[in-house]
């Protein structure tokens, strides 16, 4: 099997050198960086699997660092360690990039999990092959990462076009929230949060509010679907 590689960049050391060394134990090969430019560095120089930033950190936070990886890297998962669990922080946190978002303190096996999941999404290439995909005068193209509609672009943030993406290719067909989340997030469905609801209204915003047909549905209790009707 081939070496996992894992870029760790968190600044209270303790932590670190915890969770390296767990993920050493399991296989997993761990670079460490105590700080953002330093983390910056290592991820230029080196060739990773998977990012797990802390977001306070000195140098560079990790939002700007995750926007910096994430400007040369569509696909590497990162995930982002924080004390910060607010929704706001969280979509801040998506925004930037982050495909995954773990509050502090957390049981190990919880990241593992985390871990996991995105390793299996992107080595296994979860979503079946093609190129551009359409929905009535809507067109997503998954190479260049560019959506249109009526041939207008229409500007994404990472996490809206993964979302799009998933509607996309599951067009008319019901989707729970927790199938969002599961897909999307690759996480367990929370009850608690509406972040999903938040990103869902966003995408509305930007490929439905000023177009027709209106793309996006809601079905009361049960999730969304994608339609032209």
């Amino acid at each position: 099997m081939e070496e996992i590689k894992i870029l760790l960049i968190e600044d209270e050391k303790k932590i670190a050198d915890t969770l390296s060394k767990g993920l050493t134990e399991l296989d997993y090969h761990v670079e460490k960086a105590y700080d953002g430019k330093i983390g910056l560095r290592l991820y230029e120089s080196g060739s990773f699997n998977l990012i797990i930033t802390d977001i306070n950190l000195p140098g560079i936070n990790g939002y700007e660092l995750t926007k910096s990886i994430r400007s040369r890297n569509q696909h590497i998962p990162i995930i982002m360690l924080t004390a910060l669990n607010a929704t706001d922080d969280k979509i801040e946190g998506f925004d930037a990039g982050a495909d995954d978002y773990l509050v502090k303190p957390f049981e190990f096996k919880e990241l593992l999990v985390r871990i996991r999941a995105l390793l299996k999404r992107t080595l296994n290439q979860q979503f079946p092959a093609g190129n551009v995909l359409k929905v009535a005068n809507l067109e997503l193209n998954v190479d260049s990462k560019e959506v249109t509609r009526d041939g207008h672009i229409i500007y994404l943030t990472a996490k809206e076009f993964q979302l799009l993406e998933y509607f996309m290719r599951n067009r008319s067909r019901l989707v729970s929230r927790a199938d969002i989340a599961e897909k999307v997030w690759d996480l367990d469905f929370d009850t608690k949060t509406n972040v999903i609801d938040v990103y869902v209204n966003f995408l509305r915003k930007k490929i439905d509010k000023d177009y027709e047909p209106k793309l996006i549905h809601t079905q009361v209790g049960m999730g969304y679907i994608m339609k032209e009707k």
